[in-house]
């Protein structure tokens, strides 16, 4: 098999003006949120511990290097084919297109190292590095920083678009600082992978099958399992704490509706985070990881190492901890993520946080609970934690500060390590007393120089943050009116008429802005949350070019929210119009849609939000 060659590639060796397919009958592109976000933060934390603030760019060359694996590539008709690695090669290319655009935005030299490796000029045409066809138009449209509508696309490019809004929202550029364009470099010199390339298919698909079929090694979760089986010498003992431990493994990884063969890990991780983390790593040259860092590289190993505080290592701490500890966090490990895909009484909070993407909710939630809560106790602590996370998140994304990944994961740390086993009367005063001193609110916060939702317009970051604020807010104006609350009912994007962002003001500038200032001003004003709405797709469709004047009859036949613009809302429908009086909410009617208006309406956004997000929420769970 002398035609088999390893060779070692930087990303830049191996993505220069070069192109990838992949044969028709390879899965999809799989990559989950949380596998963007463990290789982003790896990259950061790995570049981190290099880097020195006022490092150039140069000094990357220094640094240590960081190893992605392997992949498997065939040559076949010219082409590099793709036996192995291309959920990786999907991703480093998303990443690319990311600092890229941020290189670009920022007016720095390093986009221009950056852009062959994301396409090669072919005689003008851009030729992209995944030369999959039906890719190449999302590809390009995230490229060259369009929107792409992924309505009735296939699972790929629904996953490539959501994943690439992952990226944007990890907040890495913001992190880094004036890092950023040294982290390119770094990443593009000293970051890589072995590249496994051979003459032939059969070669390619022989060492594949090797590779994951023969000799796998044990995963961390077999390995924290032989290390907590060990001490156990009772035959008995061992064999319940193995029937146990794989009966709650086997639920973990096919729970319905998505089974998922990492989940056994990242609930064990989320475990012992949750559980036993005492430190992270600090931000700076040198640094070495601690619990939070460990944990999330090599649970089995930090355990091992840290028997004594999670009270492991002998026979009948060990039988607890695989026969109680871990099937009591596991159970609710899945109510959390039942409570994440399903909107469920009693847990709504839950499905709040999982609809604005908040990764760490699954960690966070289980920190207050101890393995004796009964059920109700459980449910209690997981909707207390999760309205806190609610309205803490909402704080923060009406302020316009980042609530990524990487960004808040000191903050979460710190959260687990106060309300760690407390219970739950103390873990409401605890929650409670933060919301009360937290210098961040929907009237803006001091610190950051934000006016919150006064100053709340429509753009790239907002606009998954104000979609879920005007969601929730029309649930809670027609629940006050006695309607059903359709919160799941206005996210759901797979719905075949899904409800969309509707502009209040109309986009003719030329014929609706004569109070503006500018065309700038108009469109300022015309975005700002006071004047959005949630409708269906296709009457937001037919209205946007309307006036004001001409849109309200069509809203008076939509939701309670955007009825409310109109005076039938209030001749017709008694209960709202008691609702209002009672919640003394400054909701009413207009004939015309001003500037006046318009800063009536945003005064009543902020009244809503306050009430929806209100502190009092806890209070309703004590026992």
């Amino acid at each position: 098999m002398s035609s088999i060659t390893p060779h070692y590639r930087t990303i830049t060796e191996l993505l220069q003006s070069r192109s990838f397919s992949i044969d028709e009958y390879q899965r999809e592109y799989k990559w989950e949120r949380t596998n963007i976000e463990e290789l982003v933060t790896d990259l950061q934390n790995k570049f981190e511990a290099s880097y020195s603030e006022g490092d150039s760019p140069k000094k990357a060359g220094e640094y240590a290097d960081y190893f992605l694996g392997s992949i498997i590539v065939t040559e076949r008709n010219n082409k590099s084919y793709l036996v192995d690695g291309q959920q990786r090669v999907t991703s480093l290319t998303l990443l690319l297109i990311h600092l890229y655009r941020e290189a670009k935005e920022r007016g720095l030299s390093v986009a221009s190292t950056i852009e062959p490796l994301i396409f090669s000029d072919d005689f003008g045409e851009q030729s992209f590095n995944l030369a999959i066809p039906e890719r190449v138009p999302v590809i390009q449209a995230l490229f060259n920083g369009e929107d792409y509508n992924t309505d009735g696309k296939e699972e790929s490019i629904r996953t490539i678009v959501d994943r690439f809004r992952d990226i944007e929202n990890l907040d890495l550029a913001d992190d880094l600082g004036a890092g950023f364009e040294t982290f390119v470099y770094w990443l593009l010199r000293r970051v890589g992978l072995i590249e496994i390339a051979t003459a032939s298919d059969v070669q390619a698909y022989s060492i594949f099958e090797t590779m994951n079929d023969r000799g796998k090694p044990l995963s961390p979760v077999d390995m924290l399992k032989a290390y907590l089986l060990a001490p156990i010498d009772s035959s008995d003992g061992r064999s319940n704490a193995n029937r146990v431990w794989k009966h709650t493994v086997l639920d973990l990884i096919a729970w319905e509706p998505d089974p998922d063969a990492e989940r056994d890990s990242a609930c064990i991780k989320a475990w012992l985070r949750a559980q036993y983390a005492d430190g992270t790593r600090d931000r700076r040259a040198g640094a070495t990881d601690k619990d939070w860092e460990l944990i999330g590289s090599a649970f089995h190993r930090w355990l091992r190492d840290n028997e004594k505080r999670v009270g492991a290592g002998g026979a009948q701490q060990n039988l607890r901890i695989m026969t109680e500890e871990f099937p009591f966090f596991a159970r609710a490990y899945r109510m959390i993520l039942e409570a994440s895909r399903t909107y469920t009484p009693g847990l709504r909070s839950v499905f709040y946080n999982a609809h604005n993407d908040f990764t760490w909710q699954t960690t966070v939630l289980l920190a207050p609970l101890c393995a004796e809560d009964d059920d109700e106790t459980v449910r209690r602590k997981i909707e207390a934690v999760a309205a806190y996370l609610d309205i803490w998140i909402m704080r923060r994304t009406v302020n316009y500060i980042r609530v990524g990944y990487s960004t808040v994961s000191y903050a979460m740390w710190l959260l687990c390590r106060d309300i760690r086993r407390k219970p739950l009367d103390e873990l409401i005063d605890i929650l409670s007393e933060k919301l009360r001193t937290d210098d961040v609110t929907f009237e803006g916060s001091a610190s950051k120089g934000r006016i919150g939702i006064a100053d709340l317009r429509l753009n790239q970051f907002s606009r998954r943050y104000i979609y879920h604020l005007l969601a929730r807010i029309t649930a809670y104006v027609e629940t006050g009116a006695g309607q059903a609350d359709q919160f799941d009912s206005y996210v759901n994007r797979s719905q075949k008429n899904p409800y969309d962002i509707e502009h209040v003001r109309s986009d003719s500038y030329d014929r609706d802005g004569a109070e503006f200032e500018s065309e700038q001003d108009f469109d300022a004003w015309r975005n700002d949350v006071s004047g959005l709405v949630l409708l269906r797709a296709d009457v937001n469709r037919s209205l946007q070019d309307k006036c004001f004047a001409d849109k309200a009859p069509h809203y008076a036949k939509q939701n309670v929210y955007a009825a409310s613009f109109t005076a039938s809302a209030y001749e017709h429908q008694p209960q709202f119009a008691k609702f209002r009086d009672v919640e003394e909410l400054p909701f009413r009617s207009f004939e015309e849609f001003g500037k006046a208006e318009q800063e009536e309406r945003s005064a009543l956004v902020l009244a809503l939000a306050n009430k929806i997000w209100s502190p009092a929420r806890l209070e309703e769970l004590r026992p």
